[in-house]
């Protein structure tokens, strides 16, 4: 009988080489992360030599091609990493997740040749990155921008204000996004790659979030923010095209990130049902709690099944828009789930700090509303089932 512990490998189809990857991350997670957990969530904040860390491991450049000093790998690769750092810190998965499946995605697929020698390099070798796309005003609106970008000579200069922007407080490359034309709409939406200390620019406060705290979420203000022109990510007016595409990429990442706190709820469960004992028998003994584990588990496979599908097609250049938004609905969905039954199982201890559960249930909320929300992918996924229809 399948280990509940465990993702079935009949399931998973890891080749050798993503196996090995898995039980890296897995060892470090384990070994390197789980014991600062505690002081990192109190702290509000990731270690720099945790970073360092991540960096050697090779996780923060998995897609960076070799030439860049990157591993070249797969995307495939980055979702396993953030699906297992998840399992032990949603927070630390996050900020890998944006370096890779946001960052150095819209580099390797937009920037060019200089673009990428300059940025590409840099990240693989300890840089951090950050995406910024929203403002008070644009969240699911997404293109409803306000920062503005002038053209001045060989520079653009940016003015406004980003908010929700994950590893602001770390990064030393931002992908910021203006319009060069607030009449042309979206046509006139451009991605600048903005250095921090660039004239103009500022990081603001972090935000003192529900979950994810030692991920920082911080404000972006740019006052008359200089970029060069060279630093225009793809074309002018093409910024959409670039916010599109890497979103929907990291959006399976996300799923892999509620597939692996989701997991780590389930595990903490499993053991401690087995443990607690009330009426002369371990709670784990009755088919009440046996059948509530029964089904979140098989729900978590799914949700597993479904990121790894959309991540498979991503790789193999496939149409993988619908099933990226089904990964994130559904995994977001099994993640408030599994974290809840957590919980309610732990009894009383588990509603306290003293658990590790009351925190990846308040990791978990973030999947239903970041890199779009539970909305927007029923939108997404709406139309494509209209499109179907007949």
């Amino acid at each position: 009988m399948t280990d509940l512990l465990t993702p079935a490998p009949s399931l998973t189809q890891l080749s050798e080489e993503e196996r090995l990857f898995r039980a890296s991350v897995r060892n470090f997670a384990e070994t390197e992360i789980a014991p600062r957990v505690r002081d990192m969530e109190e702290q509000g904040a990731i270690p720099r030599a945790l970073v360092d860390q991540l960096f050697d491991l090779g996780v923060m450049a998995i897609e960076i091609p070799e030439t860049f000093g990157g591993a070249g790998g797969t995307f495939f690769l980055s979702v396993i990493a953030v699906e297992e750092l998840s399992r032990v810190d949603p927070s630390v998965a996050v900020l890998v997740d944006v370096q890779n499946t946001l960052v150095v995605n819209a580099l390797v697929k937009w920037g060019s040749v200089d673009v990428q020698q300059r940025f590409l390099t840099a990240l693989a070798a300890g840089t951090i990155g950050a995406y910024a796309l929203s403002e008070a005003g644009s969240g699911s609106d997404a293109f409803a921008l306000k920062t503005r970008a002038v053209e001045d000579g060989d520079d653009y200069v940016l003015t406004g204000r980003k908010l929700w922007i994950t590893n602001a407080k770390e990064a030393g490359l931002f992908i910021v996004f203006a319009t060069i034309d607030p009449d042309a709409g979206h046509r006139g939406i451009t991605a600048f790659l903005v250095e921090p200390d660039f004239p103009g620019f500022q990081v603001g406060q972090k935000e003192d979030k529900l979950g994810i705290r030692a991920s920082s979420t911080c404000e972006l203000l740019l006052d008359e923010c200089r970029v060069p022109k060279a630093n225009v990510l793809g074309k002018a007016g093409h910024g959409y095209k670039v916010a599109i595409e890497t979103l929907n990429e990291g959006r399976i990442a996300i799923g892999a990130q509620m597939v692996g706190l989701a997991q780590a709820a389930l595990n903490h469960a499993i053991a401690y049902v087995q443990e607690r004992t009330q009426f002369g028998h371990a709670i784990g003994d009755f088919q009440a709690v046996q059948f509530q584990l029964a089904q979140a588990q098989t729900e978590l496979e799914m949700a597993r099944l479904g990121v790894y599908n959309a991540a498979r097609l991503r790789d193999a250049g496939q149409t993988f828009l619908t099933e990226a938004a089904m990964a994130k609905l559904f995994s977001s969905q099994v993640a408030e789930r599994a974290t809840s039954l957590a919980i309610q199982l732990f009894g009383g201890v588990g509603y306290t700090r003293d658990y590790p559960v009351e925190k990846l249930f308040r990791d978990a909320k973030i999947g239903q509303i970041y890199e779009g929300t539970s909305n927007m992918q029923l939108q997404t996924i709406a139309k494509q089932v209209m499109q179907r229809r007949g």
